[in-house]
């Protein structure tokens, strides 16, 4: 018999969701639908923790994308006219610093098999037929399992199939709402706090921002209430663990990281007294201008820069004192006669 991998991890998902069904059913019952949904949160906890080496990845290739944003402007500037010798520049400047432009879509890439298993073992319940390591007992346990009122197998196009098909396609319809969401603003989260501006793959993520939960809201009503809640789960972790990892270690030049910065220098002026030993000291003013003081003139010289001013004698062409002429020669006193 061929090895098959996708029966290779049905066998695993089914045994780690049969594993936490174990805990969960001795607090709530093994029929209950709240020991199977919360049985379907560890398998989320399991799988995410596998998926944290990825993660990483994501976040250092995420982090040379933007370091390398010089070089790629320079390499799409210098080859703008030759498309085949502008990507050949660029494959080589991501070999040669190890980086991975498809890093950032390794968790979700990954997560599609294990999704797709807990799909087949969901389906396998609905069929009552058992998937992986469950067992006939363990099917009509979960066949039996509902919460409020709808089963965990239940999709939204068979809710009338369903023993309250209208609790089934509200209950489903709330549950893909929230996935829909919770994608959207797990997009949007890396996006708009841990993007830099003239990030030339911000408009591609801005593309799958929209894509993302257009395709989920979609397909969701074929999804079964378990492989929703196992969605809105793992969305949930996502968001939680991008938080923490963009508030502790953000990317140079992005909001976050001047948020981290301002966060940095107010812990510093706290141990300090107030005072931030790393801040650039404050720019120092320039001392004023010293005031030059006019300097003393004499009477002769005040007198030769301010001609023509009345009463001033002896200035040429300008009126005299009262009683005198204007006219050369002109004494102020009537010549004589003279006489025959």
């Amino acid at each position: 018999m061929s090895w098959n991998p996708i029966n290779w991890l049905e066998t695993v998902v089914s045994w780690i969701l049969v594993q936490f069904h174990t805990l969960t059913g001795a607090i709530f019952g093994p029929s209950s639908g709240w020991a199977w949904a919360f049985a379907i949160v560890g398998l989320v906890v399991v799988i995410r923790i596998a998926l944290i080496p990825l993660f990483v990845r994501q976040i250092k290739s995420q982090r040379n994308m933007q370091l390398l944003q010089p070089k790629i402007k320079e390499i799409q500037a210098k080859y703008a006219g030759d498309r085949e010798r502008q990507s050949q520049e660029m494959m080589a400047l991501y070999k040669d610093t190890g980086t991975n432009p498809l890093s950032s879509c390794l968790p979700i890439i990954a997560q599609a098999p294990i999704f797709y298993a807990l799909f087949q073992v969901l389906q396998g319940i609905a069929m009552d037929i058992p998937r992986g390591v469950m067992t006939p007992e363990l099917v009509d346990q979960a066949r039996e399992a509902t919460l409020f009122g709808v089963p965990i197998y239940a999709t939204f196009v068979d809710a009338a199939a369903t023993p309250m098909p209208t609790a089934t396609r509200v209950f489903t319809l709330i549950l893909i709402a929230l996935m829909t969401v919770t994608t959207f603003l797990t997009q949007r989260q890396l996006i708009v706090k841990n993007s830099a501006k003239d990030n030339p793959m911000v408009q591609q993520q801005k593309i799958l921002l929209y894509v993302f939960p257009v395709i989920f809201a979609v397909t969701g009503i074929n999804f079964p209430v378990g492989v929703l809640i196992y969605w809105l789960t793992t969305n949930l972790w996502s968001m939680g663990q991008q938080f923490y990892v963009i508030r502790n270690n953000p990317q140079p030049d992005t909001p976050a990281y001047e948020a981290w910065e301002k966060r940095l220098a107010a812990k510093r002026a706290k141990k300090n007294g107030g005072v931030d030993p790393l801040a650039p000291p404050p720019p120092v003013a320039a001392p004023p201008a010293p005031r030059q003081q006019p300097k003393k003139q004499t009477r002769s010289n005040r007198q030769k820069k301010q001609p023509g001013q009345p009463g001033q004698p002896g200035q040429p062409g300008q009126p005299g004192q009262p009683g005198k002429s204007d006219t050369p020669g002109d004494s102020g006193t009537p010549e004589p006669e003279p006489t025959a």
